[in-house]
């Protein structure tokens, strides 16, 4: 493969010390000459890595400077900021540079690092092999682990990772104190270390040796230094690159404890074109508290951006469909001639050569004309007289106007054409359902932004589910447990394994997280019909070993349409009073409330007497109730009225 960053520096034309040839679909230049070969050439050979996070730093300060006026130079942040270190110490690092895995969150709430120095030394031993001294790093900073030292004269140099050697410039200091090498030789048994070079490290160790014993150093000792060295080599990091990403690390903390919005939003910027990055974001913005708005035709740009209430408005390029020409034509008109009044006042203005029909449809299904006096089923109603949407009649119209416009035509009243020409108004269609409008929404946008599937199942979730999906992300504490939860389906996948045998995968989704099942024979047989992206379930099972090995999972004993789980069998449906809030008008409130939903559901009236600390469930022997949506809306307009279903 090709080096992802390395740069070949010659005094004078590749071409003429070098073979070199074009890359495969780039236009980059490339040598089959291995980095070694090139040095001992005497080419010089770089590394110029390239960080995105660099650009979401800079994109946050351009975000601070315009809503608060604000020149944060980040370079001159205080290193020893409070509210920064307790985003390491409460692992709070989603989206904060190498330290948001959950293995490094993990450890960072035992270290609990309280200076620069911990930061450099967790990124540096957070990589395979260093990370068995993890543990030992972390019990010596706490004290609960003597710190030693194989000779008095190394407590210099070790002394910061508390006698842990950790980076390839301790080994260089301790070769020149300890064996007195030059600094050649120093940076010599690095390279030779770090590169696993034997014959390097076979020249160096007599020379090694022979100093030390010259210092007067037990030759004991210092071997099993050597051998500790050479063993630690080959994952030894070198702390200069490790400081300058702990550094971008603590800016980008920094950032995110003063400026969570503005950080927040320059992170969704630049993962906007992966789907799953926004999503983990997002995730994380509900977490501390930063609403996320959906796009808006009055306030979205082509990237995310924050408002003045502190509120990160959905960018418009992070729409399907709709490109950065069509973005830019519709910024530049809001901020020529201030923000759209309306539908047609948007047609008459935005240039329709670059916002075109794909354009229209994804930023009405994504919600960007929610501002206006239309629903968004609005703009796809197909009129009956032409065939065409709404919004095909107002491309029409807007053509029609910016015609008018260019002619500078005026009517025998003296009014202009333009004025005259009437805009066209939506036909009458049926309303979408929340599950079609958020269906719809999530199709250009990738997640669901107004709302949620499960919004219009609050009494489901509330009596019949016992937890969540986030639960599973650690099934140990909840081992044996049964549980219930419900999820929207957002990706099915039917597959065969190596010998031929079906199983399926069901991807789903609810408020806190998503979760992946894997059915097999029976299961998958017995729930396949339930393998419809769209659909909300309601899901039973349990946590267990799995029959193979020692290893946890949560095996689903039955799945149910979320819809139907209501009158799947007889309910007990408790309407929850107290005493004092009993009244004849209230009684005959809810009299006329369960006649008019009469169905097979029992009913109990549950007194609470909250002042002598009693309640007694009354049951209803003549009345049976209907469970349906308008019966619920009904018992949530009732302040004094508390319901749960058994």
């Amino acid at each position: 493969g090709t080096h992802a960053c390395g740069v070949i520096i010659t005094p004078e034309p590749l071409v003429d010390l070098i073979p070199v040839t074009r890359a495969k679909d780039s236009d980059l230049m490339v040598t089959q000459f291995d980095n070694s070969v090139v040095e001992e050439a005497g080419l010089l050979k770089m590394d110029f890595l390239g960080l995105r996070n660099l650009t979401i730093i800079k994109d946050c300060q351009k975000i601070i400077k315009k809503l608060h006026n604000i020149d944060l130079d980040i370079d001159a942040i205080p290193l020893d900021d409070e509210k920064t270190f307790s985003i390491f110490q409460n692992a709070e690092t989603s989206g904060i540079f190498q330290f948001s895995s959950d293995g490094m969150k993990a450890h960072l709430k035992q270290l609990k690092p309280d200076k620069f120095d911990d930061l450099i030394a967790m990124n540096a031993l957070y990589r395979p092999g260093p990370m068995e001294y993890i543990p030992n790093y972390i019990k010596r900073k706490h004290g609960k682990e003597e710190i030693t030292y194989d000779l008095p004269e190394m407590e210099g140099f070790l002394d910061s990772t508390y006698g842990i050697t950790v980076y390839q410039e301790q080994v260089m200091l301790l070769s020149q104190k300890l064996a007195s090498f030059s600094k050649g030789d120093a940076d010599l048994l690095r390279k030779g270390m770090g590169k696993k070079i034997k014959s390097v490290l076979d020249k160096l160790k007599p020379k090694f040796l022979d100093g030390c014993n010259q210092n007067g150093f037990d030759i004991n000792i210092v071997e099993k230094i050597w051998t500790d060295w050479e063993s630690f080599a080959s994952y030894a990091f070198n702390k200069s690159h490790s400081t300058c990403y702990a550094l971008i690390a603590y800016q980008t903390a920094y950032l995110k404890a003063h400026h969570p919005s503005e950080l927040m939003a320059a992170l969704l910027t630049n993962h906007m074109n992966d789907i799953k990055d926004i999503t983990y974001y997002m995730e994380e913005c509900k977490r501390i508290g930063v609403s996320v708005l959906g796009p808006d035709v009055n306030e979205s740009f082509y990237k995310f951006a924050v408002n003045k209430h502190g509120e990160i408005r959905f960018g418009l390029g992070a729409v399907k469909g709709v490109g950065e020409s069509a973005v830019e034509a519709i910024v530049n008109e809001r901020k020529e001639s201030g923000n759209y009044i309306a539908f047609d006042d948007f047609m008459k203005r935005v240039d329709l050569r670059a916002t075109n029909k794909r354009t229209l449809e994804s930023m009405a299904y994504a919600g960007a004309f929610d501002s206006f006096e239309f629903e968004r089923y609005q703009y796809f109603a197909v009129d009956d007289s032409n065939g065409r949407s709404y919004i095909e009649n107002m491309i029409r119209f807007g053509n029609k106007v910016k015609d008018s416009m260019n002619s500078n035509q005026f009517n025998m009243f003296g009014e202009s054409v333009e004025a005259s020409i009437q805009a066209p108004v939506p036909s009458e269609s049926i309303l979408w359902t929340t599950m079609e409008m958020l269906s719809k929404e999530k199709e250009v946008v990738g997640i669901y932004l107004s709302g949620h599937p499960l919004d219009d199942y609050k009494l489901e979730i509330d009596n019949f589910c016992n937890g969540n999906l986030s639960l599973l992300d650690n099934m140990y504490n909840i081992k044996g447990k049964s549980l219930r939860f419900a999820g929207v389906v957002t990706e099915v996948e039917h597959k065969l394994t190596k010998t031929g045998k079906p199983f399926g995968i069901l991807h789903l989704e609810d408020y806190y997280s998503s979760y992946s099942f894997y059915l097999f024979s029976d299961d998958y047989i017995k729930f396949k019909s339930y393998l419809t992206e769209g659909w909300l379930l309601h899901i039973t099972g349990l946590v267990k070993k799995k029959f193979y090995n020692d290893d946890l999972e949560f095996k689903i004993s039955e799945i149910d349409l979320l819809a139907e789980i209501i009158d799947k069998q007889v309910r007990s449906v408790f309407l929850r009073v107290d005493l004092n809030d009993i009244s004849e008008n209230l009684t005959k409130e809810i009299i006329d409330l369960v006649n008019k939903n009469s169905g097979k559901h029992s009913l109990f009236l549950s007194l609470v007497d909250s002042i002598n600390q009693y309640d007694v469930d009354l049951l209803s022997r003549n009345k049976k109730i209907n469970l349906d949506k308008d019966f619920i809306s009904m018992i949530d307009s009732f302040n004094n009225i508390k319901m749960r279903v058994e």
